[in-house]
């Protein structure tokens, strides 16, 4: 076994960079650091903490265009999507700061025969074990808040963006943060699952499969350790019979193309009512056979490579088994003969359970086009699933669309007649086999604090 990891540019397909890997010895040690640093850092107030996280912020944002161009050579993002990303950051860095003195503040509660101090304590070091589609993102939103929070943050990142994962710890060190608050381990995923054991590590936050992320909670737990699980998704977006069509064709588009289509909450299955469908369809194919595929730095293209090429292997794969098993392909599922990991917009229709385009997460740019009877048989439809990220309604009737996402709709959260990805100030989080725990809005600066409740009887 190698260990060595190359990060490709998948757009090219030429090697970037070589890294060697870290043993678990010496991972071990790197993490024993993290946990010298975290018995300084959790002394330091939430305002010097704060301090820290806008000056990371401005860093961001002064790196923004070269930090967008390392994901589009990493992982084939699309640049403009990669500036996107950079502000995101910053903007969960700000948040972070302005609202971590809020959520983090004592409280003092009556109790019988005196007062109670609830206190929100950091506990220790945290493992984030990250996937590379959004390969700034995915670090920050777990490593901000938890560092706001006192704790210090250790990463496994992806190996195809090792780069980034180096880059990331630089850009900490470039905001005075001290040594080892935030660290980057050059790991496999073997040698993670071995770190979970450590004495001085409180918690593992993980994104990625559902399969992966059970393992990592099953290890987890032997150690009787609290774990936030962001497992993906096979997101339903219902065009009922009052959507406005036009403006659901366009959002369906954006919401499933958005980063190549390697998004775990993403518009993956449109389910469509029978009388709006063949006309959905249309709209569809037609938005689908224009998108341009090519290279990620152009801002014509509509569509870059996928990240490596056993990712696009595998999405043509679940293609073609969808198509054995009884569905259509509408448009797309033909791996172009060109360089670079590159894969058609696709539409699959005619589809039913037990297939993988029906059951699975498809993570690329390929849409299951799935008919409703009616409006009750569309929201049946979406949660015939055993993922609940997110998703999606589309009705010009706002409090019907509402009270469907609130009371039936079986994820952690719905969009109403538009897309959007992650909100700073909204949590983040899915249900069922998406996983459990929640980002942003506050709530994941609580989520590997000791809550403390201290009695003082007078």
């Amino acid at each position: 076994m190698t260990n060595t990891v190359s990060t490709i540019n998948p757009a090219t397909e030429q090697t970037i960079a070589d890294y060697t890997l870290l043993d678990l010895a010496q991972a071990k040690n790197e993490i024993d650091k993290s946990h010298d640093a975290f018995l300084q850092w959790r002394h330091t107030s939430l305002t010097e903490r704060a301090k820290h996280l806008n000056k990371l912020a401005h860093v961001f944002e002064q790196q923004k265009q070269s930090l967008a161009t390392l994901m589009t050579q990493e992982m084939g993002k699309l640049y403009e999507q990669g500036l996107q990303e950079v502000e995101l950051c910053a903007a969960i860095c700000r948040y972070s700061a302005e609202h971590g003195q809020t959520v983090l503040a004592d409280e003092e509660r009556p109790m019988q025969n005196g007062r109670a101090i609830i206190s929100y304590q950091p506990t220790g070091v945290l493992l984030g074990i990250q996937p590379w589609n959004f390969p700034l993102y995915q670090v920050i939103r777990y490593a901000v808040t938890n560092i706001m929070a006192g704790n210090t943050a250790v990463l496994k990142h992806a190996g195809n963006v090792f780069g980034m994962a180096e880059k990331i710890e630089e850009m900490f060190t470039d905001a005075g943060f001290p040594s080892y608050v935030f660290k980057n381990l050059l790991i496999d995923g073997k040698t993670a699952s071995e770190l979970i054991s450590h004495s001085a590590i409180r918690g593992v936050t993980f994104t990625g499969s559902d399969g992966t992320g059970k393992k990592v909670a099953e290890e987890a737990g032997k150690h009787v350790k609290k774990t936030v699980l962001e497992l993906g998704s096979n997101d339903a977006y219902l065009v009922l019979d009052d959507a406005d069509l036009e403006l659901a064709i366009k959002t369906c588009v954006q919401g499933r193309m958005i980063n190549n289509g390697q998004t775990c909450v993403s518009a993956k299955r449109f389910v469509v009512v029978d009388s709006l469908y063949d006309e959905f369809k249309a709209g569809i194919v037609e938005q689908f056979k224009a998108m341009k595929l090519g290279d990620p730095m152009d801002e014509n293209t509509d569509l870059g490579p996928m990240a490596r090429e056993d990712l696009r292997d595998k999405i043509h794969k679940q293609v073609m088994q969808s198509v054995e098993a009884g569905a259509s392909i509408v448009t797309g599922g033909e791996i172009p003969k060109q360089t670079g990991y590159f894969y058609p917009a696709t539409l699959l229709e005619n589809l039913s359970p037990d297939m993988p385009a029906y059951d699975d997460e498809l993570f690329g740019p390929v849409a299951s086009l799935i008919k409703a009877k009616d409006n009750e048989d569309a929201m049946r439809i979406a949660n015939d699933s055993r993922y609940g990220l997110g998703g999606g309604i589309f009705s010009k009737n706002e409090k019907k669309a509402i009270e469907l996402a609130n009371k039936h709709f079986d994820t952690g959260m719905v969009n109403i007649n538009g897309y959007g990805l992650a909100q700073p100030n909204l949590p983040f989080g899915g249900v069922k086999d998406s996983g459990y725990g929640r980002e942003h809005g506050g709530f994941g600066m609580r989520e590997f604090v000791n809550i403390k409740t201290i009695m003082i009887n007078s």
